[in-house]
This record gives C-alpha cells, structure tokens and sequence, in this order.
C-alpha cells in the first residue's frame, strides 16, 4: 500500500473550509548547542543563506548568498531552493521544484536542519495507511528520536464488533490523535498508532483514551504499548513488543512495561553454515575468552552471544545485555559503569552499572560501534585491569566478567577512519564469530517460518497453519534485509492475517511480496526491492480485480466488500482512491 496523502493545512475536508493553524514555525539547528525557532506567517518570507541580509544566516561555503525561501500562503508552508548550487533537501531528498510541507518534516540547507513544526487545531483529516507506511513512518520517526532523544511510542490495538461500530470506531480514533501521530492498519482489525514524544506512562493514558473513545461508537478495543528506546532498539522490535503488550491487555493479564527484548526465540540451525557457526560457538564457549559477534541487525547475535554464556563455566552466572545505540553518550556511561549519590542532577542513590551487575557472568554489549569515542577508554581499562570506577566516585572495584561484544558494523573500517579506538579492537577480538545473513542461509528460511508458526499458533489459531507451495517460494525468493527479526514480524502477521489454516502469499507483507518475483522455471529469482516496480503493479492488478470482484459480489456495498476481503471499510475506501474506482452510486 502507498503512503496515505497528507491533508494540507487549510485545505478544504468533504467540501468543509477548515480554519488554518493557530501557530506555524521553524525550529533550526545549527551546531550540536545551538538552536532557535523561527514563526512562520503570512506577512514574512524566512530565507536561508550566506548573506546577512537572509532571515537565517548560515555561514558556510557550500550555503549560496540567498540559499532558500520559506513561505507560509493559505495555511500552506512551501519551500523553494533559489538556484543554490548545492540545493535543498526536505525529508533528505533534493527538491527541484516549490514543496508543500507538513508537521515534522526536515528542511536542511548545508549543515543547517529545520524541523517544520505546526501547533493548533487537527485540521486534517487523518489517513490509514498501510504496513508498508508504518514500517517507512516507524523508520524516521526512531532516527528522529536517536538524534534528539525524545522517546517513541507505538500502540497496537486491537478492535472489535460489527463491521459498522468498527468504522466508526476507527474515524473515532483518527480523529483523537494528534497532528504528528500516525495511523496505519496492521492487520484486519488491528491497528498501530505512532505517538513521537511519548513516554510510558504517557502513551498508556493515550491508550486508556483511546480505548474509551472507540467504546463510544459501540466498539471493544484492547491496546498494548511500548516505547523506543526503552523496550527496544529497532523499529522489528518495536513492533513485537507493542504486539507483546496487546496479548497481554487481551488476555486480560495487568500489563507491565516490557523488558529490553531479546531477539528471537529458540535457535533453528537447518543450514550448513548454520551448523559450521555453532560448532566454533560449542567450541570456544568453555575458553572465557572475549567474543566479537559480527553480523547485520537481525541476524541473531544475542542467540550466540546466550549460547556462549550457557556454554561457559559462567552458566551459573548472569547474562546482562545492554545495547550502545539505544542510550545516549550521558546516560549510557552512568549504566555502564553506574555512579554514585550526588555525581549529577537527579543522581539521588547510588547505582551499580551493567559491567558490576555482570560480574561472576557474561557483559553482552550488542552495537559496540556505536559507542561513543570518550567511553572506549574507559571500558577498555576495565577490561585490562578488572576493575570499574562509579561516575562521581573515585573508588575502584574488581570486576569479574567475560566481554561478548557485537556490531553490524565493519570495525576495521572504524579504526582507520578514527571512529574506534584501535587498542579495543584487538582487546574485544580475541575470537570473532560471523553471522551470515538469512539470505546467505536459505536452508533455515523455511524451518525458522514453521519454527515461529507453532509459536504463535496459541494466540492466533486453533490449528497450526501450513504455508502454501507459493508462500514457501515467496520467503525463499525474499532478501530479507532485516533478517531473521523480519522474518518473524512477517510470520506473526500472517497468522493475523490467515484465517482458514493457511498461509498463502496474499498473508504476507506488502514489502515481502513486492520485494521477491515468482519461481522461473521452478527456481526462485531474487529482485532488489528498490527495483521490483514490475512485480508491485502485477500484485496492484491482482489487487485492483479482487476489489472490483468484491464489490460486483457485493451489489457495490462496501461493508459487505470489505467483508469478503478481509479489509476493514475504511482500508477499502483508501483502496478505492488509490486504484481511481468510484464506488457506485448511493451505495455504501
């Protein structure tokens, strides 16, 4: 599914003039302290450039004199690029021409970054969109929340009743939400909401509204939380832990803030490199030497990093994870190395770090390339002479711990290029361990599918499910670049989405079916997802018939369409605008 089209400020709703914001405004960075935020109104132009003369003065050889022009014009926010050499990016991609732009969007000019901001009342109407804009939303809203540390809430809710109180329900809970969240279907009857800025608390009260608005149309809904990055590191496990949370609230258990996940469950070893892997890990796990884990995100270096520990003369010992990109640099030195009463503002008590708390056990520091040059010596002084020293204190403890440590990144390549210390490196790679990607390993493709079948057959099924010839072609032919985290999101989808004991490819994801061609001469060929434009308008004529055949089945009620499609009427509506179709005429 496309992305939903954005609603601009002002802009007239079901032949409705709405009123235009009550504050429009920019909020620029220049520099990592500096900051200032600039209105937007209809009697100003705000320029970017070199000159004095610019509204914003951004002293830089690649600004132009007059760089850009920003203008706000019938409650629309535009930005034009003025013939700059180097050019304008909104959203990171050069414009060539005028762009309307919205709450939230990025307007760099050279090293300068403005973030369009848009306060009043929501004044439009909000959009349904697909898995595919949530996984796109979901994306920038964590890179948004790495760089400026703000947290990121996500809600799955689950809705139920007939389908007339459930569209209701829906325009309900679109109409709740604020001007920056997202909405987008998950799955028939589920729904995920991105909520930027919320913490836990925050975003549970969210729920707890939301909730009672969509019991004021006559509907039942459950809602689960999580939030980044406190329950997770990336946007697959963002996901899993919502969805977590909703199993519990459906289950009728008190919900509890979900714990920093790990990655996947019990391991599936089918595959020749697989086996090859976890032969060197049965072999050097007993050594209690330290441990690199290399491999890209996803591919399940937590799994070696538990079978390293449960291996080792440690097994007794505690495993303690901690993720380098889920903290920033302040907060992550004080739990890593913890810090005593009074070191900063808000430090009331004293805290032991994940490197005490890991002691007699295993340290399994997961992204070690993220982090920050100034606290690489340090913890390579812990691990050179087994002790730690609080932040604020002065005291020096001994330490017994065994370091695994893993990246997705090339630590070599770091080393030249002066991000990573090169004396740690040698340190954290005494013995380093590859973890080939899912595409790389297509023998466990397959196993791991019917492995995370059963899994989630409990919550989602009463009978297993069995995945078609088509389907298993499909997650063969699938690249899979989030690896096996992906696959398992993809999985637990299609068990929502399945309802007669199978998994056919129409169950799965939209990138994973867009991303793969069909078997050629039954041998299945791989497309880069950027190139399979072929393969996305052969599934939109699928898509486009089985809509039209609906309706025809249906006398043109779209209820009863939706029905038949396993869509809600509200996702059917949007289907009907993407594919141009005019529904017929009084029929609903």
């Amino acid at each position: 599914m496309d992305s939903p089209r954005t609603v601009e400020a002002g802009a007239t709703v079901a032949g409705e003039p709405r009123p235009a914001p009550l504050r429009a405004f920019l909020v620029v960075y220049q520099g990592d302290a500096h900051s200032r935020v600039v209105e937007l109104t209809e009697a100003i132009e705000v320029t970017f450039g070199r000159s004095r003369s610019a509204t914003i003065t951004v002293d830089d050889e690649r600004v132009s004199r007059i760089h850009t022009k920003v203008t706000l014009r019938d409650g629309r926010i535009h930005v034009e690029d003025l013939g700059s050499r180097n050019g304008t990016r909104v959203g990171g991609v050069r414009i060539e021409h005028p762009v309307v732009v919205t709450s939230g969007d990025e307007i760099a000019v050279g090293p300068a970054l403005a973030v369009v901001g848009v306060v009043g009342e929501a004044i439009a109407e909000t959009s349904l969109g697909g898995t595919s804009y949530l996984d796109e939303r979901l994306g920038a809203e964590i890179d948004r929340s790495l760089r400026y540390h703000r947290p990121l809430a996500l809600l799955m809710i689950r809705v139920e009743g007939e389908p007339v109180a459930r569209d209701a329900a829906i325009e309900r809970l679109a109409a709740a939400l604020r001007r920056m969240d997202a909405i987008a279907e998950y799955a028939p009857d589920e729904y995920a909401v991105v909520a930027p800025e919320l913490d836990h608390p925050t975003a549970r009260a969210l729920a707890t509204r939301l909730t009672s608005e969509i019991a004021g149309a006559g509907a039942v809904a459950r809602a689960g939380v999580a939030v980044f990055p406190d329950h997770a590191s990336t946007a697959g496990e963002l996901v899993s832990q919502a969805r977590a949370s909703l199993r519990q609230a459906r289950a009728g258990r008190a919900q509890t803030p979900p714990p920093v996940p790990s990655t996947s469950p019990d391991t599936v070893i089918s595959d020749e490199r697989s086996r090859r892997l976890y032969e060197l890990v049965e072999r050097v796990a007993p050594s209690g030497m330290t441990v690199l884990v290399l491999g890209e995100t996803g591919t399940g270096k937590e799994l070696i990093a538990e079978a390293l520990h449960k291996g080792s003369t440690r097994a007794r010992g505690p495993l303690v994870r901690l993720n380098c990109a889920s903290l920033p640099e302040t907060l992550l030195e004080s739990e890593l190395f913890g810090h005593e009463k009074g070191a900063f503002t808000g430090a009331d008590r004293r805290k032991v770090g994940f490197v005490e708390a890991a002691a007699g056990g295993t340290l399994f520091l997961d992204e070690i390339g993220e982090m920050p040059p100034a606290l690489q010596p340090k913890l390579l002084r812990v691990l050179e002479q087994r002790v730690v020293t609080r932040v604020g204190g002065t005291t020096e403890v001994p330490v017994d711990i065994r370091l695994i440590a893993a990246t997705h990144r090339n630590l070599e390549d770091e080393v030249r290029a002066g991000r990573f210390r090169e004396d740690l490196y040698f340190r954290i790679s005494t013995f380093t361990l590859a973890v080939p990607p899912l595409r790389d390993r297509r023998a466990d493709i397959v196993p791991l599918c019917e492995h995370f079948i059963r899994g989630f057959a409990g919550e989602h099924a009463p009978v297993i499910p069995t995945l078609t010839h088509a389907a298993r072609e499909l997650v063969l032919a699938y690249p899979w670049p989030g690896n096996v985290r992906e696959l398992r999101n993809a999985i637990e989808r299609a068990m929502v989405m399945q309802s007669g004991g199978v998994i056919d490819v129409e169950h799965l994801p939209e990138r994973v079916r867009a991303g793969a061609a069909a078997p050629v001469g039954g041998r299945a060929q791989v497309v880069p997802v950027g190139d399979a434009f072929g393969v996305r308008d052969q599934l939109a004529d699928v898509e486009r018939a089985a809509i039209i055949a609906a309706l025809d089945a249906s006398g043109g009620n779209q209820t009863h369409a939706a029905a038949r499609l396993g869509l809600s009427r509200r996702a059917l509506i949007y289907k009907l605008e993407k594919y141009g179709l005019k529904p017929p005429p009084g029929r609903r």
